[in-house]
């Protein structure tokens, strides 16, 4: 029987934004699969997703996150072998190795992974909080999290790769990095970008220069999708198409508009007013993320939380990003409402470190 103090502690909101996300990115899958028969399941899977989801959340959020301290060496090794793995019996689709095939669903260990290395940054910098900031500090956390993102990098998977560099250095800088050391990270971060724009394969240095040097007189190949997505965005206009009644998705001018362009399938339908709400109750839900690690009652719980936050956050951005054609294509999904299990999950489980911190906080 749990204890009062957990049902207490829970926070109800944090939980109902997600749930009222996760419903309406069902309902938003349903109305981009426009009768595309290649995809028709999608709805169907994404509901066994959440509810698969939701038990992970709601199991890992009774579990005291502080045990998890004790279990990030093994959570470390488990996410090395899982990554290994792809190498060996994975399954490449569209010329990345990044799944694992069961038969009935693909999984990307790497979006479990990515959320995996939040507990364990989160428990490095508790555990050496009282230790000189120095560059001997910022050197052990990056080797911890340059082995993890190896393995990604070379799927190739860059988005993933950069969302992992992203949570570390935002606990990085949760944890107490001297203001002194982000010159040094701004001059690193410009000549790796320099030097490792040629390590990238062929397909990411396309989506790179299309992006800088976007070609005005092309309507297919690199470009199709972006411009689509702009369409689909501007015609929406105030109020939207209405749902179901979008050409650009019914009639499927917009591509992968279940997964990555969802944001343009929604402005499409719900236009910039229901766009607005939607994205505002996952701000909310960003917030809340933060709030539960201000009143965390150690820092471990408190890096947890703020990471978790700063994961949604970063997927939030940047997808929107891609889909206004402000940043370059990456692949990363919206959070809860894109398709995917794999990426819904890992967020899910996200939610529930969060929620072990927020309902675990007053236990000694």
């Amino acid at each position: 029987m749990l204890k009062r103090e957990f049902w207490q502690q829970f926070d109800y909101l944090l939980f109902g934004g997600v749930l009222i996300l996760c419903i309406f990115g069902i309902a938003m899958i349903q109305s981009a699969i426009a009768g595309n028969e290649d995809i028709a399941g999608s709805v169907s899977r994404q509901v066994i997703f959440v509810v698969g989801g939701f038990v992970i959340l709601f199991l890992t959020s009774l579990i005291d996150y502080r045990y998890l301290s004790s279990l990030t060496r093994i959570m470390y090794i488990v996410s090395v072998v899982l990554l290994m793995g792809i190498y060996v019996i994975g399954t490449a689709v569209y010329g990345s190795a990044r799944w694992f095939d069961t038969g009935v669903i693909l999984i990307q260990p790497s979006e479990l992974v990515k959320t995996i290395m939040i507990v364990i940054l989160a428990d490095f910098f508790y555990k050496t909080q009282d230790q000189d900031k120095n560059l001997n500090w910022i050197l052990k956390s990056f080797l911890i999290t340059a082995f993890v993102v190896l393995w990604i990098f070379i799927q190739p998977n860059l988005s993933m790769s950069i969302v992992i560099f992203v949570i570390w250095f935002a606990l990085l800088w949760y944890a107490g990095l001297p203001f002194k050391y982000l010159i040094i990270f701004l001059v690193a971060g410009i000549i790796l970008g320099i030097v490792g724009f040629n390590l990238l394969e062929p397909y990411q240095q396309n989506r790179i220069l299309n992006f800088a040097f976007p070609d005005p007189n092309a309507r297919y190949g690199e470009t199709y999708n972006v411009d689509q997505a702009k369409i689909s965005i501007g015609s929406g206009g105030l109020l939207g198409q209405g749902y179901g009644q979008g050409p650009q998705v019914q009639l499927r001018f917009l591509k992968v508009r279940h997964t990555d362009f969802i944001f343009s399938a929604m402005a499409h339908e719900f236009g910039f007013v229901g766009t607005i709400f939607i994205m505002s109750i996952l701000v909310f839900v960003i917030i809340r993320c933060f709030r539960v690690g201000q009143k965390a009652s150690d820092m471990f719980g408190q890096l947890i939380a703020y990471g978790v936050g700063t994961l949604l956050f970063f997927q939030m951005a940047v997808n929107i990003g891609v889909n206004l054609n402000v940043i370059p294509v990456t692949g990363l999904t919206l959070p809860f409402i894109s398709y995917g299990g794999s990426s819904l999950a890992s967020l899910l489980l996200g939610i529930g470190f969060v929620e072990s911190v927020s309902a675990h906080r007053h236990r000694e």
